[in-house]
């Protein structure tokens, strides 16, 4: 499914979560933290207040509970969230 961003929201696909510890333990899923980092998939156009500083490909990472998670099918979940949920481009 392909989704286009409205106004001044971001689609992210998260990051995996980590499945081995440094000391090879293997953590299982109900004990993985949840990713803070991830990609923009697509972006909105912005609004007339707010600009879209964020483009598709950048690395970025958002707060924990920021976004609403979506299914896009095959198994693969995506965050989207606003602009402003963002807190950092990774360079």
């Amino acid at each position: 499914m392909e989704l286009k961003p409205l106004a001044d929201r971001v689609l992210i696909k998260p990051a995996p979560a980590e499945e081995v510890t440094a000391s090879g333990i293997i953590i299982p899923d109900s004990a993985k933290e949840k990713p803070l980092n991830g990609k923009v998939i697509a972006v909105g156009n912005g609004t007339k207040d707010e600009e879209m500083i964020l483009k598709a490909g950048d690395t970025v990472l958002y707060g924990k509970y920021a976004g609403t998670e979506i299914d896009l099918g095959n198994g693969e979940k995506a965050l989207i969230m606003r602009q402003s949920e963002v807190l950092a481009i990774v360079l």
